[in-house]
C-alpha cells in the first residue's frame, strides 16, 4: 500500500486544478447511489443530505468531501492514481448534482413528490452513467460551453507571435497544459510525431495568457500559422 500511495503525482487535497477520473467517477456513483435510495424508500432527506454534501465539498474543498475522502484515503492508496484531468468539467457536474438534488427535495416538500422523484431519477441515471462508463453529461456540457467561449472567429482567431516567441515562421502546434494532465501529456506524445514544431503553455505558470485567449480547459490545442492565425482546433 505504501508503495501505490508514493506513486501520486498529484495531492488530491493541494493540487486542485486537477482530479482523478476514477474519483470523479466514484463520486458520481456514490451521488446515483442516494439518488436511488431516496427514490426506493421515499426519503427526500437523503437528497437533500447529499446537496448538502456536494455543497460543503464544493464550497470548502475536497478534504470535506465524504464521497472524495473515501476514494483517496481507502481506495486511491489499494488501486493506484488514475488518469488525471482537468477538475473543472467534474466541478460543473457536481453542482449540477447539487442543484438537481436539492430541487428534488424541494419538489417533493412542497407536494410534488413525483416531480421530486422524477428529478432524483435522471440523477440517478446520469450519475450511474458517468460512474459506469465515464460519459459524465456535466462535464461534456462545460466542455460544450468551454469550446463556445474559447479561440473561434467570434472570440480570438488570432494570437499574438509575441505571446509565443518559439513560434516558427511555418507555424505549428500549440498547446495549453498542465504539467499534471494526463491527456495533455497524450496530446504532446502524439503531435511530437507531427512534422510541424510543438509549442507549450503551461497555465498553472501563465494563467495570464490562458485568460487573454478565453482557455477554459486543458488540454486546449490549436495548428497556427506563422503570423499566429489560428487554423484549426483540436482540442477540446
Amino acid at each position: 500500500m505504501s508503495n501505490m500511495a508514493q506513486a501520486r503525482t498529484a495531492d488530491p487535497f493541494r493540487d486542485t486544478d486537477v482530479i482523478d477520473k476514477n474519483a470523479a467517477r466514484f463520486s458520481q456513483g456514490f451521488t446515483g447511489l442516494i439518488a436511488l435510495l431516496g427514490i426506493v424508500f421515499g426519503w427526500p432527506l437523503a437528497w437533500a443530505l447529499m446537496a448538502a454534501q456536494l455543497l460543503i465539498g464544493l464550497t470548502f474543498g475536497r478534504q470535506y468531501c465524504l464521497p472524495c475522502l473515501a476514494y483517496y484515503t481507502l481506495i486511491q492508496p489499494r488501486v493506484g492514481e488514475g488518469e488525471l484531468e482537468d477538475s473543472r468539467p467534474p466541478r460543473l457536474a457536481n453542482m449540477m448534482g447539487c442543484a438537481f438534488m436539492a430541487a428534488a427535495a424541494a419538489a417533493w416538500w412542497l407536494g410534488s413528490p413525483v416531480a421530486g422523484t422524477a428529478i432524483a431519477a435522471m440523477v440517478t441515471v446520469l450519475a450511474a452513467l458517468a460512474a459506469s462508463t465515464g460519459l459524465c453529461v456535466g462535464c461534456e456540457v462545460y466542455r460544450l460551453v468551454a469550446r463556445l467561449r474559447g479561440i473561434k472567429p467570434s472570440h480570438h482567431d488570432h494570437i499574438d507571435p509575441a505571446d509565443l516567441p518559439g513560434l516558427a515562421p511555418t507555424g505549428g502546434y500549440l498547446e495549453f497544459t498542465h504539467p499534471l494532465c494526463s491527456e495533455c501529456h497524450e496530446w504532446e506524445r502524439k503531435l511530437s510525431s507531427e512534422s510541424d514544431p510543438l509549442l507549450t503553455v503551461d497555465v498553472s505558470k501563465r494563467s495570464d495568457l490562458a485568460h487573454k485567449y478565453g482557455v477554459t480547459v486543458v488540454p486546449t490545442v490549436f495548428r497556427l500559422a506563422g503570423d499566429g492565425e489560428v487554423l484549426e482546433r483540436l482540442a477540446p
